[in-house]
């Protein structure tokens, strides 16, 4: 069966679109964010990497990932960034590229959410790929409103995204998320009618 790469800009709903394709259309995911939420939190290496690379201060008195500090101080310095994306990107790839081993294995359907997919260059791994997007006011008010960023962090946060516009022009498939959440069951409905119309 075929994998199904999704992605987009940063508050744009791609987790949202994710679970109502999910009721439309069972599949494994793997979801890149939550990867690296596990990673940070729970293995060993990368936290030993993580605190090589970004001081003691990287990590809590308990041992939680100070997550504030590194998103501060990797949006604000793309050096720094690109050092934490070395850390982590390598690890992440290789967990989902072993889970579409075994989707393919099994005959299942792969569903891979992956904020940076265009910027990691994975593009030619999946059989089709869907970008959820929205208007960049409508992304920068929910960092702002939902997520209670201050709108230097969330300007800051778009702006190291590949521009959406770009990203829609690579999309096979393209979900427009300003709307209501019925509005994004419906598109969610429609993509999984055409993949299993289209994967008979």
């Amino acid at each position: 069966m075929p994998s199904l790469g999704i992605t987009g800009g940063i508050a744009t709903g791609k987790s949202s679109f994710t679970r109502s394709l999910l009721r439309c259309l069972p599949a494994t995911l793997f979801d890149a964010d939550r990867c690296a939420h596990e990673l940070l939190s729970a293995d060993a290496e990368v936290r030993h990497a993580v605190r090589a690379e970004f001081g003691a201060q990287s990590y809590g008195a308990e041992g939680n990932p100070n997550r504030a500090y590194l998103r501060d101080l990797v949006f604000s310095n793309a050096g720094r960034r690109k050092q934490l994306e070395a850390i982590l990107h390598p690890v992440i790839r290789s967990r989902w590229m072993a889970l579409a081993s075994e989707a393919n294995a099994g005959n299942a359907w792969l569903f891979v959410d992956i904020p940076l997919l265009f910027e990691s260059g994975v593009e030619s791994r999946f059989d089709h790929i869907a970008v959820v997007a929205c208007p960049p006011n409508s992304q920068l008010r929910r960092l702002i409103d939902v997520r209670g960023l201050t709108s230097d962090l969330a300007e800051m946060m778009i702006s190291t995204q590949i521009d959406l516009r770009t990203k829609m022009s690579k999309a096979d498939h393209l979900i427009w998320n300003d709307s209501s959440l019925s509005c994004l069951d419906q598109q969610a409905a429609l993509l999984a009618g055409w993949l299993l119309q289209s994967h008979a």
